[in-house]
């Protein structure tokens, strides 16, 4: 709850900043995407696999500085991971869906006139979650339940975006895992990461 606090806190400072900006400098928008997601590899995980999701939003454009802007964003974004292991002749696949609330907070260098670079911080809402194990070979589900994962998470993300037009353009971010989202795990074992590649369209109103 202390971070989803701090999480709405981000937010709303970010847009009471956009206030004291001239209305027609800031820019809103919505954009959405396609996420390829994995986590760091650990022990359990030797055939790693990424796992395809979406993500989904809004965001306010706010102009600090020549060629700078601050970019706050609201996401409903699909991390995760998935893996098959073969034992005894049978396939297993082991699928980890995580669903979050992400808000970013990118600082974006307008490059060119369209093309910027950005660069920030994203901080995550666990909001809903699910690990499925299935015997393909038998098509047989053998568990599904809840993850073991922590409630928040905090990325570094990496990008850049074009605009086309003064209102659509495309995106490209990576964003890396900085915190261990495994709740328990083996004494020793190392850290389990949130990492996401995504790819999208953006529309400025």
């Amino acid at each position: 709850m202390k971070n989803l606090i701090l999480g709405v806190a981000l937010v709303a400072g970010s847009f009471t900043f956009a206030q004291k900006a001239t209305s027609k400098s800031i820019t809103y928008g919505v954009k959405a995407g396609l996420n390829v997601a994995s986590v760091s590899k650990d022990n359990t995980s030797d055939s790693q696999s990424s796992k395809v999701g979406f993500n989904v939003g809004a965001f306010a454009n706010i102009p600090v500085a020549t060629s700078f802007s601050v970019q706050p964003e609201v996401l409903f974004s699909q991390y995760g991971s998935k893996y098959d292991k073969k034992i005894l002749g049978h396939k297993f696949s082991y699928a980890n869906n995580l669903n979050y609330i992400a808000v970013p907070v990118m600082l974006q260098y307008n490059a060119l006139p369209n093309l910027y670079l950005e660069a920030g911080p994203e901080f995550g809402f666990l909001v809903g979650s699910k690990v499925k194990i299935k015997d393909e070979t038998a098509n047989n589900v053998l568990a599904e339940g809840k993850a073991d994962v922590k409630s928040f998470n905090l990325g570094l993300g990496l990008g850049a975006g074009y605009y086309f037009t003064q209102n659509i353009g495309v995106t490209v971010r990576y964003v890396a895992g900085l915190t261990d989202i495994q709740k328990t795990k083996p004494v020793g074992s190392d850290s389990v990461k949130n990492n996401v590649f995504q790819v999208g369209v953006a529309y400025k109103f």
